[in-house]
């Protein structure tokens, strides 16, 4: 459900999914926030009793996942209510998969392996930008490994997404970027995926086109409740998009930093996709070009080196416009995190679905290079 006032659902939808008592998944940061009083609110007047769960870290943990369905069976719940950006919406995914499945929650790390689905899950997204709301993946953090571990199966597709635009007026405008430039990543690379397909291509094009005109605006505008819309949906249709083609090098690259020093990920995903762009160009400039044209770049009359050019300037020039400028070496990565960063980067399954195979010293150059 997407537009204005869609979290006043939730009430609703759980009880027709044959909610006994749910576990809401949030952060600290957004139980402080009205949405998520509101989708308590509209629990309560649906007459469906919850419990609340936000020990939620920006990279959720195993440990989380584990206490959070500990609670979850300690409460007698049967359903669970996500409210949140990528953060909760993943740890509440992880911990659908350990309450069906009895079993830790990184024993289910790869592809298509989890056998049982969860119980229902409902999410609330308060972020423009990760699409968790409507993905098969769950991205979760091994503390002592230092790695994040994709889960992807099609059991973690959420059975409801509430999408309310409403809901992203109290981000900041480094957030917003973030998780806009993480939006535009997905669109991205689904579109250059290996494994895309007409109808993913629908939703990649269209949502570039959208962030790339929407996103200058937003920053400069964060109040204005009909650009967060198209921001919404840009990420929504990046959503639909990345979830069925899968990702790519940008993203597997993103996933090493984030689980050895614990990044943010959209900052990950923007120092990284211009570099990303750059090499995988030649595996097929006229798959990127058609992406320059929604962009908004005039391709016509160009060589391939000058539409590659214009494209990864353009995006440079956007998160210039945006304000993010800070490399990998700005956010704490030095040279020496190099090697691990790269053997964890070819173990991605995001790996698989590159346009281009990399080699681990191709990875090694990209990540020098955005230092």
């Amino acid at each position: 459900m997407f537009g204005a006032g869609a979290v006043s659902l939730a009430g609703r939808y759980a009880r027709n999914l044959g909610a006994g008592k749910v576990l809401v998944v949030t952060d600290h940061k957004v139980r402080k926030l009205a949405v998520t009083d509101h989708v308590l609110g509209s629990l309560e007047n649906a007459g469906v009793n919850y419990s609340l769960f936000y020990e939620v870290s920006p990279n959720p943990t195993a440990g989380e996942v584990m206490a959070g369905a500990a609670v979850y069976k300690a409460e007698g719940c049967n359903m669970i209510v996500a409210v949140g950006g990528g953060s909760p919406m993943d740890c509440a995914k992880g911990i659908g998969i350990v309450s069906a499945n009895n079993r830790p929650v990184l024993d289910f790390a790869g592809v298509d392996n989890v056998p049982l689905p969860g119980p229902p899950l409902i999410c609330v997204p308060t972020t423009a930008g990760t699409s968790a709301d409507v993905s098969q993946f769950a991205i979760i953090r091994d503390p002592v490994e230092k790695r994040k571990v994709a889960i992807v199966s099609k059991t973690v597709v959420p059975d409801v997404a509430l999408i309310d635009p409403l809901t992203t007026l109290t981000m900041d405008p480094q957030l917003t970027a973030c998780t806009g430039m993480d939006a535009l990543t997905h669109a991205i690379e689904a579109y250059v995926s290996n494994a895309h397909s007409p109808l993913t291509d629908l939703h990649a094009y269209e949502a570039i086109r959208l962030l790339r005109q929407s996103l200058p605006q937003v920053v400069a505008r964060p109040g204005d409740q009909d650009i967060r819309a198209r921001v919404m949906l840009g990420s929504l249709e990046a959503g639909l998009a990345f979830s069925n083609a899968s990702l790519g090098a940008v993203h597997a690259m993103a996933h090493s930093l984030g689980g050895l020093l614990d990044l943010p990920h959209g900052a990950c995903n923007a120092a990284l996709l211009p570099l990303v762009v750059d090499y995988n160009f030649a595996s097929d400039p006229e798959r990127y070009s058609r992406i320059g044209i929604a962009l908004g770049l005039d391709m016509a009359g160009k060589g391939l080196p000058e539409r590659k050019a214009a494209i990864v300037n353009d995006l440079i020039r956007l998160q210039h416009d945006v304000s993010i400028r800070s490399g990998l070496s700005g956010m704490g990565v030095r040279r020496d995190d190099i090697p691990v960063l790269t053997a964890r980067t070819m173990e991605d399954p995001c790996l698989v679905t590159n346009p281009r195979r990399p080699s681990s010293a191709d990875i090694e150059v990209i990540f020098e290079h955005a230092l």
